[in-house]
């Protein structure tokens, strides 16, 4: 648990210093502003831009992880506990923890029973081997320095303990491969336009997405930051790949 405080969310309204958008260099102050620009219809611009498929990735990675009652999980990148809430339901404890006040806020006003926690994902306010299960959902791709965070999350769980990265990926079928780009570069962002709040963050999103290693790139870096047994599965024709490791 929490070795430090946690932020406090009173409802204010607040600004974040910041672009509109985050770049490739994924400075931290520039991906929580972007992400505090998105909170009031991030979930619902989820759900239209992946045509509904963001629910079924979202219990892929709770099968995954095989919660169990009494277990303690983290849930980095959490948003506004979309991600998190399944977890509740095996009986264990689950921790979301992002880096966006505001998608934090969000979350704390539609799910009142999670204990929501600010933190880095570089700078986990954790104590050593505290958690049975780490896991993180389309967040990993965002951080300033991925193999630190595979790093810190390798401290933070317990010996044995199971790690599940949900992210996009590269699909395995060329032909679809070539079309999901476009899709990326032409219609996302336009979509994005009618439904976010924000819709210069989805030409971010279609950049990271192509710049991002595919599944044996990210296994590679995984497997290069200690973890064991690393394995994936692709989802999706392989526009998502989950990811498994042990510690």
């Amino acid at each position: 648990m929490p070795q430090g405080d946690s932020a406090d969310f009173d409802g204010s309204g607040f600004e974040r210093a910041g672009t509109a958008r985050a770049t490739l260099d994924k400075r931290r102050s520039d991906v929580a502003a972007m992400f505090d620009r998105v909170a009031a219809r991030y979930d619902l611009a989820n759900d239209v831009l992946s045509l509904g498929q963001d629910r079924a990735w979202r219990r892929q990675v709770v099968a995954a992880v095989e919660p169990r009652a009494g277990q303690l999980i983290l849930d980095l990148a959490a948003g506004t506990g979309t991600s998190s809430e399944p977890f509740g339901y095996s009986g264990a404890t689950v921790v979301p923890t992002d880096l966006s006040l505001g998608m934090l806020l969000v979350g704390k006003r539609r799910r009142p029973d999670l204990s929501f926690v600010a933190a880095d994902a570089l700078q986990l306010p954790y104590a050593d081997a505290s958690f049975d299960a780490v896991t993180i959902s389309f967040g990993l791709r965002n951080v300033e320095d991925t193999a630190a965070s595979l790093n810190e999350m390798r401290r933070v769980i317990k010996p044995g303990g199971t790690l599940v990265i949900c992210e996009f990926s590269t699909p395995t079928w060329r032909p679809f491969c070539t079309l999901y780009s476009n899709y990326l570069v032409a219609a996302l962002p336009r979509i994005a336009s009618m439904v976010s709040s924000s819709p210069a963050a989805y030409e971010y999103l279609a950049e990271s997405i192509q710049a991002w290693p595919d599944q044996q790139g990210l296994a590679t870096m995984i497997e290069d930051c200690g973890w064991r047994d690393v394995e994936w599965r692709n989802l999706s024709g392989g526009i998502v790949a989950l990811h498994r490791a042990r510690a």
